[in-house]
C-alpha cells in the first residue's frame, strides 16, 4: 500500500504521517485485499485544518472524501470516517466486483480542459467570443465499466458526474446526479440502436 502524505503551505510531522498510514491501511483493509495507493492532503481552511482524501482500489475504483476542524488530527479523523462510511455501504458490491475482477479495470487516456469562467458570473457582461480561454490542460481515464459500477464509482468519489465506457458496447456514457436526488444516465447508443 503507498499512500502519499503531503501538507499545502503546512509542515507535516512524522506522528502525524505514521498515524494516518496506520489508520488508513487498518480501515481500507477490510475492503481490499490486494495493495492500494492514495493520496492525503493537509490545508489551512481559515481557522480550521481541512484533509482530503483520494484512494485507488486494486481493481480501479477510485473513493475520495473530505473533514475538517480545528485540530489536524480531529480532520483526519472526520475524512476518514466519510471514506470508511462510503465504503461499508459498497462493501458487498466491492468485494463481488473485486471478485469478478482479477485484472485491472481497462481505461482510456482523454484530454481534459479547465475553461475560465472568469466574466460569466454578471448576466450584463457578455464574452467578447465563444472560444473558451483554456486556464489547464490535464489527461484523465475514461474506465470501461458497467453503468451500475459507474454510479457507485460518482457515489464514492463524490462527483456531480462521471463519463464511461460502457463495458457493453464500448461507446461513451455519463451518469450524473439529478437535482431531485436520482441518477440520470446517458447512453447515445441506446437511442442509435433503436432508430436502425
Amino acid at each position: 500500500m503507498q499512500i502519499q502524505i503531503n501538507g499545502k503551505q503546512i509542515d507535516i510531522g512524522d506522528a502525524l504521517r505514521l498515524h494516518v498510514e496506520t489508520r488508513i491501511k487498518d480501515a481500507i483493509g477490510k475492503y481490499a485485499e490486494r495493495a492500494v495507493n492514495g493520496q492525503i492532503t493537509f490545508s489551512r481552511d481559515g481557522a480550521a485544518f481541512k484533509c482530503d482524501a483520494k484512494i485507488h482500489l486494486p481493481t480501479g475504483i477510485m473513493t475520495q472524501a473530505a473533514g475538517g476542524a480545528h485540530e489536524i488530527y480531529a480532520a483526519f479523523d472526520a475524512c476518514l470516517e466519510k471514506l470508511e462510511k462510503q465504503l461499508r455501504r459498497y462493501k458487498r458490491r466491492l468485494k463481488d466486483h473485486h471478485a469478478e475482477r482479477r485484472e485491472p479495470i481497462e481505461a482510456t487516456a482523454a484530454a481534459a480542459y479547465v475553461i475560465s469562467g472568469a466574466g460569466h458570473d454578471d448576466e450584463a457582461s457578455e464574452p467578447d467570443t465563444l472560444d473558451p480561454v483554456i486556464v489547464a490542460e490535464m489527461t484523465m481515464d475514461i474506465q470501461k465499466i458497467s453503468a451500475g459500477e459507474a454510479v457507485m464509482q460518482m457515489e464514492l468519489a463524490q462527483a456531480p458526474f462521471l463519463i464511461f465506457r460502457n463495458e457493453r458496447h464500448g461507446g461513451l456514457n455519463v451518469v450524473f446526479r439529478r437535482d431531485d436526488g436520482n441518477i440520470g444516465w446517458v447512453d447515445p447508443e441506446i437511442l442509435s440502436a433503436n432508430t436502425h
